[in-house]
């Protein structure tokens, strides 16, 4: 069982900048791959950055250039840093934890992209 927990959401204002972290209970962190998904209001949840257990990275093309996805296996964290935040990119962002047999989720955190 792993349990994520998020933080570092908030307001911001356009093209300013937000370092989200989401810190996990449990063993074996990392060997889970960690991903970062946002859900703007009547819209889908959709991927924004993801690392995987080996350190690589895959980030949606709307955060290329801007955001940045990594992982402190030590501390059982996960960052994302986004950079020239836009008023569009305003969501709950989650934390999401798998490996080959399990997924697990945080509870979000509210970004708000606005001047």
């Amino acid at each position: 069982q792993v349990q994520l927990v998020e933080s570092g959401g908030g307001l911001v204002q356009p093209g300013g900048s937000l370092r989200l972290s989401c810190a996990a209970s449990g063993s074996a962190f990392s060997t889970y791959g960690m991903g970062w998904y946002r859900q703007a209001p009547g819209k889908q949840r959709e991927l924004v950055a993801r690392i995987f257990s080996g350190g690589s990275t895959d980030l949606a093309d709307s955060a290329k250039g801007r955001f940045t996805i990594s992982r402190d296996n030590a501390k059982n964290t996960v960052y994302l840093q986004m950079n020239s935040l836009k008023p569009e990119e305003t969501a709950v962002y989650y934390c999401n934890a798998w490996n080959f047999r399990y997924e697990y989720w945080g509870q979000g955190t509210q970004v708000t992209v606005s001047s």
